[in-house]
């Protein structure tokens, strides 16, 4: 297998566009509604190094009694390359569109019109505030009701900052940031720009020991709503982790802040309703998983009365609604404000659903009588408006498709359609496996639970005797592999590897039980479902071969890859690792998430937790390091250097390990990324990488 062909089928795969966010704009016409769908896609480029961003812009037509049935669809046109924007969004009424961009080290804030460039700021020579943020854990752009002011967060300004007045110039002070992939967000504050008068005032009243994020302004404009980080005595890493203790606020303009929620819990994704009376958002517990399934509250803001509008799904029946997983969109009101739409992890799929606040009852969009249903793995919900729903739809074999439906009034089936097709598809089988573990494997605590997978092969497959298996593990540990497009997935059956990608217990989409279930039981639990799934795909399947099979998986994915090269020595031919957890007492001092780090052996977490021996020998027992003896399969080990969350030293720990043994071993070592090994550039990289390994030796 030659390398060009390998970077060449990645470049293919990887190169796809997927749609990333959308605006729906209403206009009304004698005898006709039009609605303007305006989308910002991702694409990778190899040739570059880089993801880029486009626009494109759809014109549809509606007609019918209540303007709710789609009439023609007008071609989109070419796209248009959006270069060095952070952050952009619409006005609800006037249709103007606020940028944040950044030009020779100067961030600017345009807003734009029909008429082409009306206003533009410097924010950095106004130099009220830091860089702004970009981030979905903090970010925002919010216009106000008048829509002549903006909101957003940045990062205090340093020239203002208590530990100048404390500390004097002195730039050696250490600044605590917000762990993995937030390393530049210390301090954010709340700004308001007026680009009329072309001023920007950052906003008083904060409590100091909150960092406030994911602003929106209240009805009326004079205060705003927020959600505020507690990060004394000191901050933890916030990335992929739903249990940071968080609450609701509202800020008066004026400086009075108030919380509206209650203090001892993790908040986020704050959603005003289009008739200004409800806010709803996502709660909570605090420390624990570090992802869960989250309650859906809803804040009466006349009254000042919370209830709770979807509860957190312990245990689901098969196929039903199993909890709310994941981040809400921005806009998931309907038009009349009595529901609410997301999209949510259930088994081995992502569903969206709908639920009405007058009967709680929760309805699934995307299990249509139609043949969509059984095409489509991912339904991802982008926008919202008007009652018009824009979805990102996908499977193993289908990239990225955008699609757009009509809300139905009366709870019957979405006329659902494709605005935008993928340029490719291809040629793959799969199906979705359902897994019981045997009554030796069963929690004793949490009984009865199963889990799943996805299987994905070459079609060709059918008519071959032997197809090697790569098996797929997850990070997290409280996470999903969903029926979904995944390039990684795609490169690898593309080249004639078969794929299984497990959701062990303890993955999103099958209740909190599930997660629970895995607390104390990491390197145990967790491998024998991966190794019980392996199992149950080739018995279920002649054509994979037993006797060619290999591991990969990053994080708590590569905590399993490894484990199970220790643990099942004689089973599997190969391994590569991104990242992985090794040895987890030595990652206790090192990792932005020391909580987790006591969470995941089954151990209490405290502030002021210090190590003992005891809980040191229960991290041991539980890491990879102690098979590390056993390993016979070669092993590929990739790591980041600026790894916040998992020290790359873990990784070296192993490889040294093995290379005192003589077993094979490489270690690919990128200096300047993080965990993720996000860079475009790396994940071509790791990607020949592994496939050259899986060739070497499978």
């Amino acid at each position: 297998m030659e390398p060009a062909h390998i970077t060449g089928v990645y470049g293919e795969v990887s190169g796809l566009p997927a749609p990333v966010s959308a605006h729906v704009r209403e206009e009304q016409l004698p005898g006709l509604q039009v609605y303007t769908v305006t989308t910002v896609w991702r694409q990778s480029d190899l040739v570059q190094g880089s993801r880029l961003h486009f626009s494109k812009q759809w014109t549809l037509t509606a007609e019918g009694n209540d303007y709710k049935s789609i009439k023609t669809v007008l071609p989109p046109g070419p796209s248009t390359p959006m270069s060095r924007e952070y952050l952009s969004r619409f006005s609800p009424i006037q249709g103007q569109k606020a940028v944040v961009k950044e030009t020779c080290g100067y961030q600017f804030l345009e807003i734009w019109d029909c008429h082409g460039l009306r206003r533009c700021l410097n924010l950095t020579a106004l130099n009220k505030h830091g860089r702004v943020y970009d981030d979905a854990q903090f970010g925002c752009l919010s216009w106000s009701q008048c829509e002549n002011k903006l909101l957003y967060v940045a990062e205090k300004s340093k020239d203002t900052s208590d530990e100048k007045s404390a500390c004097g110039m002195d730039s050696s002070v250490y600044r605590e940031d917000w762990g993995e992939a937030l390393t530049n967000k210390s301090c954010p504050v709340i700004c308001v720009a007026n680009p009329q008068a072309g001023t920007v005032s950052v906003l008083q009243g904060i409590q100091s020991d909150i960092s406030p994020g994911q602003a929106l302004w209240a009805p009326g404009s004079q205060s705003v709503f927020f959600v505020g980080w507690y990060h004394e005595p000191f901050r933890l890493g916030l990335m992929f982790c739903s249990n940071r203790r968080s609450a609701l606020f509202k800020l008066d303009l004026d400086g009075h802040c108030e919380c509206l929620s209650e203090n001892d819990r993790s908040v986020s994704c704050p959603r005003l309703s289009p008739d200004g009376s409800t806010l709803i958002y996502l709660q909570g517990q605090v420390f624990g998983p570090h992802n869960q399934c989250l309650s859906l509250q809803q804040l009466d803001l006349r009254s000042g009365k919370t209830s709770t509008l979807l509860d957190v799904v312990n245990r689901p029946q098969y196929d039903e609604f199993a909890g709310v997983y994941e981040a809400l969109p921005s806009c998931c009101w309907s038009a009349d404000s009595q529901r609410v739409l997301f999209s949510s992890a259930r088994r081995n799929w992502k569903d969206l659903f709908m639920v009405d606040r007058r009967s709680k009852k929760v309805t699934s969009l995307s299990d249509s009588p139609s043949e969509l249903s059984k095409i489509y793995g991912s339904w991802k919900l982008l926008t919202v408006q008007g009652d018009l729903m824009v979805v990102c739809c996908s499977s193993p074999n289908i990239p990225p498709t955008l699609m757009v439906g009509f809300l139905p009034s009366a709870g019957g089936p979405v006329s659902w359609r494709t605005l935008q097709q993928p340029p490719l598809t291809f040629d793959f089988d799969w199906t979705s496996l359902d897994v019981t573990p045997p009554p030796e494997e069963d929690n004793v605590h949490y009984s009865g639970l199963d889990f799943g997978a996805v299987l994905v092969k070459p079609s060709r497959s059918l008519h071959v005797s032997s197809v090697p298996l790569v098996v797929f593990i997850h990070g997290g540990p409280h996470s999903q592999f969903p029926a979904e497009w995944n390039c990684t997935t795609a490169g690898l059956t593309k080249l004639g590897f078969a794929v299984l990608m497990v959701n062990y217990r303890g993955s999103t989409g099958y209740g909190q039980d599930s997660i629970l279930s895995l607390i104390g039981q990491i390197g145990s639990q967790d491998v024998k479902d991966v190794q019980r799934a392996v199992l149950t795909a080739l018995e279920s399947d002649r054509t994979l071969d037993p006797k060619r099979l290999a591991v990969i998986g990053g994080s708590h994915g590569g905590f399993l890859s490894c484990h199970l090269v220790g643990q099942y020595p004689e089973v599997y031919r190969a391994c590569a690792a991104r990242n992985p957890v090794i040895n987890a007492a030595t990652l206790l001092g090192t990792s932005d998430i020391v909580d987790w780090r006591y969470t995941s052996v089954g151990l209490q977490y405290s502030y002021d937790q210090l190590p003992t021996a005891e809980a040191l020998a229960v991290m041991l027992d539980k890491s990879p390091i102690k098979h590390a003896a056993q390993i016979k399969a070669p092993v590929l080990l990739m790591l980041g250097g600026r790894d916040r969350r998992v020290s790359p030293h873990q990784g070296l720990e192993l490889y040294k390990a093995l290379k005192s043994r003589g077993s094979p071993a490489r270690l690919l070592w990128f200096a300047e990324d993080g965990h993720s090994l996000s860079r475009v550039d790396t994940q071509a990289n790791c990607f020949l990488n592994i496939v050259l390994w899986l060739y070497q030796y499978l």
